[in-house]
């Protein structure tokens, strides 16, 4: 069996970054890049008895996996990272699916450490630290791009219409 590079998206900008690093250590390791996107249907988690769960499931599904395609064609395009690359839309907790991905302590588990202010981290718990804890492989938490915390910025500044501080581009 070879290694795996095992590497969870969302869909996020940040996504991108993880994709990118996965592919680098893959390609370090002479290992696979499996990708993979966890899900959940609206309504509860996976023991949800809604009326509506036969109906909304394909459709879920279907969203997953195409944001896992979007995700690879915005990372890597038409010429692929360069390594055997596989994608998976699993459904279930992001922390949980990823650690089950993971096929044994010679795999390298890869995620995004997003930005994680004190309400965030009280509404959604950390993938990344669930996946530290749990794991039973190293794991490589990708710091996000600080220009996504720029651009997190400014649409907060559009959203409470505060005017752009030109000074501030300099």
């Amino acid at each position: 069996m070879r290694r795996r590079v095992v590497a969870g998206v969302s869909g996020s900008p940040g996504s991108l970054a993880v994709l990118h690093r996965g592919a680098a250590e893959a390609r370090l390791r002479g290992a696979e890049l499996w990708v993979v996107l966890a899900w959940q249907a609206p309504g509860g988690g996976l023991g949800s008895r809604t009326s509506s769960r036969d109906v909304l499931y394909p459709a879920c599904r279907a969203a997953a996996v195409e944001r896992l395609r979007q995700a690879l064609d915005g990372a890597f395009g038409a010429g692929g990272p360069g390594v055997t690359l596989a994608g998976q839309a699993v459904r279930g907790t992001p922390g949980a699916a990823l650690v089950d991905a993971v096929r044994d302590a010679d795999d390298l588990l890869v995620v995004g450490a997003g930005p994680r202010g004190p309400l965030l981290g009280a509404l959604r718990p950390s993938v990344a630290r669930y996946c530290l804890t749990h794991a039973p492989c190293p794991v490589l938490a990708v710091p996000p791009n600080p220009l996504e915390a720029q651009l997190a910025s400014a649409h907060r500044r559009n959203a409470w219409h505060v005017p752009l501080d030109t000074r501030e581009l300099t």
